[in-house]
């Protein structure tokens, strides 16, 4: 399989697709589109392993947020609202709806904005390692669960998180302020789309009782762990693309069976 790989702007901010289909079919009018949405510092290479596994079934579209992966800096702050708005437009303008978004740490924020903003357009909701835990809202709690974070994960997916740091170090200092006030646990609630919660047993930053209360508090949540820390997606790629598979399954037939009954 081969990439497509675009970038382009959305209100004067850029943005890059990576989009990866089944046999090449990424023009196809597959259903729905899984988009993944980095954390904070990230690109679309945390994602890089779990795509290749969701695209043999799934057109899936890695994104890259203004200012990471080697994209231009935005030169402000931009709102976790601001973001989610950016994803779904950025997708939609290629021709893509009915989507299942999946958002890694600060990711998991943007997606869920998306879903509150557009519930339209998105169908399902992935939040992997989702922060930011309100009894950890410090900047100096989430560094020090960070530095704790490079003792699990190996070597492959440090050296991914080191490079992207720091290409994107302007744009990262910037979103740090948006990424700790933003109140996940607020909008979650809120949400109309079944929300799955997937965490890595080892990982320090999205600890368990805050994710379990993440998926407690959705209206359709639930929660998973798999063995990993924060980048468990990149660490059980084929296990979490199953994941995410069996998920979007179940929720669709447990909607058409609430069409049915209606």
């Amino acid at each position: 399989m081969r990439a497509r790989v675009e970038s382009f702007e959305v209100g004067g901010l850029p943005v890059r697709l990576r989009t990866l289909a089944p046999a090449g079919r990424v023009r196809d009018a597959l259903a729905p589109t899984v988009v993944l949405v980095h954390g904070i510092g990230m690109s679309h290479r945390s994602f890089t392993r779990s795509q290749r596994h969701l695209a043999r079934t799934h057109r899936t579209v890695a994104v890259d947020l203004p200012g990471f992966g080697g994209l231009p800096a935005a030169g402000r702050s931009l709102d976790i609202e601001e973001l989610g708005d950016l994803v779904v437009e950025a997708v939609r303008s290629r021709g893509v709806g009915d989507l299942v978004l999946v958002g890694q740490s600060m990711g998991a924020q943007v997606v869920v904005e998306a879903g509150r903003r557009h519930p339209d357009d998105v169908t399902a909701l992935v939040l992997v390692g989702p922060v930011v835990d309100p009894a950890r809202r410090s900047l100096v709690q989430q560094a020090l669960d960070l530095g704790r974070d490079t003792f699990v994960e190996d070597a492959r997916t440090n050296g991914v998180v080191l490079t992207d740091y720091l290409r994107s170090v302007r744009q990262y200092a910037r979103q740090l302020r948006p990424m700790l006030r933003h109140r996940l646990e607020e909008v979650v609630p809120t949400l109309e789309q079944p929300v799955l919660v997937v965490r890595g047993d080892r990982d320090p930053i999205g600890r368990r009782d805050w994710a379990v209360s993440l998926a407690a508090v959705a209206r359709r949540g639930a929660f998973v762990e798999l063995p990993g820390g924060h980048h468990v997606q990149d660490r059980q790629p084929a296990a979490f693309a199953r994941l995410v598979d069996e998920f979007r399954r179940v929720q669709a037939v447990e909607d058409a069976m609430t069409e049915d009954a209606s």
